[in-house]
């Protein structure tokens, strides 16, 4: 009874670890994927706050996919935001306009499938919550269950966009506010202006911040408005603000991933990077530089060689292909078939010398 019962585990065991084997994401692959996500790792609201209230600064970066993702999650950052400026960064659009919910949700679940630690906050595009608030709360909705974003942000501080910040909160999802240059709104603005330069301006941009506090939002972005209006807005309120171009006097900074990486050199985006960008690096040379010896080694038949060529065919499985080549009356592909082996052979072995 005891040896059948033993029997019976045994194989149970071994039709486990061959279930295992077969997993269509063995422990040893061709690509590596992605690690598990721990949502015990996920920065909170209570947390930033706990920052804010400590006078420690927050740190966003804006990103749009899985790599960079990837990369914003090892550096630790605080906020990863996915921005409609998708549209111009990586669309090539002049504006931000004409990115749609669609497109904005494809960004959000690459991001959220990179970025384990930052909270997520998955910008509304423009004309996917102005017509009312119910539109505003189903687009927020979808931001969060279908692109796995940890809150929202909207752009503006008139009443119908305080209106619907209101009721995102309300319905129980976070939301950051956005005033000062809010590049949805250029058609009003008159182009990309920076905002607060006179009495007036200034005033609406500390007024408009209070009011979205208000409404419930846990923080405000604060666009190219001058350092003594930003540290304004930061003093009356009690949530953390977020500057970008706004001065070092805000709670936290944000940037674009590619523009503080100086990633990119085309001359489109040359024109749309911001003044008050700083580049802690010139990737996009490094990557031209890359592309270019890629090419020249593609032209001169030098890539790939033996140490980038590892699958290897047995000398007697090739000896049996060739064979079977020649069955099919392929005689030149044998005869390409074993010139390739007699190639790669000696190149390996110049590589060894």
């Amino acid at each position: 009874m005891a040896s059948s019962l033993v029997r019976s585990i045994s194989r149970s065991l071994r039709t486990v670890t061959a279930a295992r084997l077969m997993s269509n994401v063995p422990e040893n692959t061709v690509y590596g994927g992605p690690k598990p996500q721990n949502p015990n790792q996920r920065v909170t609201l209570t947390q930033l706050m706990q920052k804010h209230k400590t006078r420690e600064a927050i740190t966003v970066v804006t990103a749009y996919d899985y790599p960079s993702a990837v990369h914003v999650d090892t550096a630790g950052i605080d906020v990863c935001l996915v921005g409609d400026s998708a549209s111009m960064v990586v669309h090539g659009h002049d504006t931000t306009l004409p990115i749609s919910l669609d497109e904005m949700l494809v960004h959000c679940r690459a991001v959220a499938r990179g970025a384990k630690r930052p909270l997520l906050v998955g910008d509304l595009p423009f004309g996917s919550y102005e017509s009312s608030t119910i539109q505003a709360v189903d687009s927020a909705v979808r931001v969060l269950k279908e692109g796995g974003m940890d809150a929202i942000k909207l752009e503006g501080g008139s009443p119908s966009r305080i209106t619907a910040a209101r009721s995102i909160v309300e319905a129980g999802i976070a939301v950051m506010g956005h005033v000062g240059l809010t590049p949805q709104a250029i058609s009003v603005l008159g182009g990309f202006r920076p905002q607060g330069r006179n009495i007036a301006s200034a005033v609406k941009v500390v007024e408009t911040a209070m009011a979205l506090q208000e409404a419930g939002c846990f923080s405000v972005v604060l666009e190219c408005v001058p350092p003594p209006v930003s540290a304004a807005a930061t003093s009356a309120l009690h949530i953390p603000t977020i500057g970008i171009g706004a001065g070092p006097f805000c709670s936290g900074q944000v940037l674009v991933y590619h523009d503080l990486l100086g990633m990119m050199q085309h001359p489109h985006h040359a024109k749309v990077t911001p003044k008050f960008c700083k580049q802690y690096a010139q990737v996009g040379e490094v990557i031209n530089k890359a592309l270019l010896e890629y090419k020249e080694e593609v032209s001169k038949h030098s890539f790939p060689g033996p140490s980038h060529s590892p699958y290897k065919i047995s000398s007697n499985d090739l000896d049996g292909f060739l064979s079977e080549l020649q069955k099919l009356g392929l005689d030149e592909a044998a005869s390409a078939a074993a010139a390739s082996a007699e190639k790669m052979e000696s190149s390996a072995s110049l590589s060894s010398q």
